[in-house]
Parts: structure tokens; sequence; C-alpha cells
């Protein structure tokens, strides 16, 4: 599906200045954006179908985060508001549908909470870097994170369901933790490495 929608994005037409497919990546995370209203649907315990509803639509979100990286790289469409927006609705959208899982037992909310304090923590050192001058790269644990986040609330949405006939919550909270440990390993990792740039400077 996502090298299908790579080629039609290749096959479209532009001008030779890219005005066409300039707000292209924008549009396709605010879309992504257009998903949390409908995970708020999570506190009312839907059932089965409702769940399965829910689960498609944050995958397809998921997806489309590939696609407006993919389309931004492809045609050097990099803007400050690209910056900005892409990472919050990645964050937002997990945010939300772990947040919403609370209260209907679908999720403990310590982990929950370690996961976001550690976005908030990481964000605040980011800022930090920035105002100093300093470019921390991103690891791979960090992708790693977020693709253990993606599949851990994509099987918790699904709940009721089996996944390669196991079942879906079990496959999501096994997924949780190991991104629990990701996500507290690659918070660790970032602050290491603005430590060392800042001895360096």
């Amino acid at each position: 599906m996502i090298n299908f929608l790579k080629e039609s994005f290749d096959k479209m037409t532009r001008s030779e200045d890219g005005s066409e497919i300039f707000n292209l990546p924008n549009s396709i995370t605010l879309l992504r954006l257009a998903v949390i209203p409908v995970l708020f649907l999570i506190i009312l315990s839907p059932g089965r179908i409702l769940s399965m509803v829910i689960a498609v639509l944050f995958i397809i979100a998921a997806i489309t985060d590939l696609i407006d990286g993919y389309v931004a790289r492809k045609y050097n469409i990099v803007t400050t508001m690209g910056k900005f927006l892409d990472p919050v609705a990645d964050k937002l959208i997990v945010s939300t549908a772990m947040i919403m899982m609370i209260p209907i037992g679908r999720i403990p909310a310590w982990i929950v909470a370690v996961i976001i304090m550690r976005d908030l923590f990481v964000d605040g050192v980011r800022s930090v870097a920035s105002a100093d001058g300093l470019v921390i790269d991103a690891s791979r644990l960090g992708k790693q994170k977020t693709l253990c986040q993606i599949v851990a609330v994509s099987a918790l949405l699904i709940h009721y369901d089996t996944v390669f006939g196991i079942n879906a919550h079990a496959v999501g909270m096994v997924a949780l933790y190991l991104a629990l440990v990701l996500t507290v390993w690659s918070g660790a990792d970032y602050f290491m490495k603005f430590y060392k740039e800042k001895i360096k400077k």
C-alpha cells in the first residue's frame, strides 16, 4: 500500500518550481491530525467493531506519517511549518490514544505517564540544545521506540480480536513494555549526546 501511494505521488504532474506540491506534506499531516477527535470515542469503551474502526484509522494515520515524510524528502519540500507539525502530530495522536485507553483499563496509567514525561524531557533538552546552537542527531532508538508505540497502540485499540492467532491485547502489552524500555533508553541516549556536545563546546 505504501509503495502504491509513493508511486502515485511520483506520477503527479508538477510545475518546475514545485509549487503544485509545496503544501502536500503539510496537508497530509493535517489530515492525520483529523483522526484525533475520533480517538475520543475510545473512552466510551467501544465494542469489537468500533474498536477495529478506530484501530484502522489510527494505522492509516501512522502510514500517512511515512507518506508525508517521503513526499517532503522526494521533492525537497522542507518547511518550518512541516518541521513543527510532523513530530507534533505523531505525539498528539499516540498520546491521545494512550490517554483515552486509561479509563477503560486497556493501558496502565503509569506507563503512559513515563512515555509522556520522556517526550517532554527530550523536547526540553532539544530546546536548550537549539538555543546553544547544538545539533543532536536522532538515533535509531527513537525510531524503534516510535514503531513499538504504534504497534502497541494499534493492538490495544483492536483489543478483542487476534493478531497472528494471538490475543491482540496481549500483543499490545508486550509491544508496550518494549516501547517503554526503548522510550527510557532513547531519552537517556539523547541526553548523553547533548551532555557530550555541551562539554565539547
